[in-house]
């Protein structure tokens, strides 16, 4: 029997709902009441144009970019599978991916048979073949953002900036040249239910052409188109402003909760998610039995450490007193 490769994944699982999800990498403030209203009243009774053409002219000066260079994908998961395949019938043979890191970069490129040279931080990034080489920045799930970022000429280079707009200190250093971009704003929009995102191309060239060829037809719904036309939007813009004012106060005060209940190996992070070490290996399994859920990091390589994301002070009292419950059992 062959065994399919699949990811593994944090967030929703076969058991009964959570009241306190600090798994989750989205923004707990969202949706934006404007673009929410937009994706609400997206047009469901009509297939969208199969070019996107009215929402690439809206997001190409957005971006900076010719319009023929924004590539609509179904959020980034879609996006890592299209480009790595992309890149396998461009002649490129190992693709380079943060470790740790999302796991669907080292997946896309296993099942296409291409070989996986993970990297610690930007100094290990040295292929000597062409190669792809995966950029997650900041990094998911470490939350952590390069000081800077090698020239890498000659290899397809591909920079996921899902969580850039949940960036809450320090400077966006700056990318290798001609790199490509993958932008998926529905974390930062707490709508990760919707799934749209983009590529920016760095050129309109041979591997822009694949990317382009192989996105399935009408890659985008109503709801997705509606989400990516109002992303640049001011109102959207200035509300995450004030989001991330928030959630620099919520990370702030729940490390300190933490810190006090013994979790004392927590990690520097840019972004309202970090990695975590808990007293207790089973602290995961114990907190989803009382219907709060932590992401166990095993599956990026990290046994007996944890993700956890900054959530609102009521959920914040829950898992405060669910912890101070599972002490006073083992003790």
């Amino acid at each position: 029997m062959t065994h399919p490769l699949l990811p593994e994944h944090g967030g929703p699982d076969d058991g009964p709902a959570v009241a306190h999800d600090f798994s989750t990498n989205a923004n707990p403030l969202g949706p934006p009441p404007a673009l929410w209203a937009a994706v609400q009243q997206a047009d469901r009774h009509a297939y969208p144009d199969p070019d996107y053409g009215a929402l690439r002219r809206h997001l190409g000066p957005a971006e900076s970019v010719a319009p023929e260079r924004i590539l609509p994908t179904a959020g980034g998961a879609e996006g890592i599978r299209r480009l790595t395949l992309a890149a396998m019938l461009s002649g490129l043979r190992e693709v380079w991916v943060p470790q740790p890191g999302f796991g669907d970069y080292a997946l896309a490129a296993q099942t296409l048979g291409l070989a996986v040279k993970p990297y610690v931080d930007s100094a290990h990034v040295r292929p000597t073949a062409p190669s792809l080489v995966w950029i997650c920045e900041p990094c998911n799930p470490t939350g952590a953002s390069a000081a800077a970022w090698p020239d890498l000429a000659g290899h397809l280079v591909a920079a996921d900036r899902a969580y850039e707009p949940l960036r809450l200190q320090g400077e966006t250093p700056a990318l290798p040249p001609g790199a490509w971009q993958l932008i998926c704003p529905n974390k930062a929009l707490g709508l990760t239910g919707v799934r749209a995102g983009y590529l920016i191309a760095p050129a309109q060239d041979a591997a822009w052409a694949q990317a382009l060829s192989l996105a399935p037809s009408w890659v985008l719904s109503a709801e997705g188109v509606a989400m990516l036309m109002h992303w640049h939007d001011e109102a959207t813009q200035s509300w995450l402003a004030d989001a991330r004012a928030q959630l620099r106060e919520w990370a702030a005060a729940q490390r300190h909760m933490l810190a006090a209940l013994d979790w004392e190996a927590q990690l520097p992070s840019c972004t309202p998610f970090w990695l975590a070490r808990p007293p207790r290996a089973d602290i995961a399994l114990r907190l989803r039995e009382r219907g709060i859920r932590v992401r166990d990091a095993a599956s990026f390589g990290l046994p007996g450490w944890v993700r956890v994301s900054a959530q609102p002070r009521r959920s914040q009292d829950a898992l405060q007193q669910a912890l101070l419950e599972i002490e006073s059992e083992d003790s």
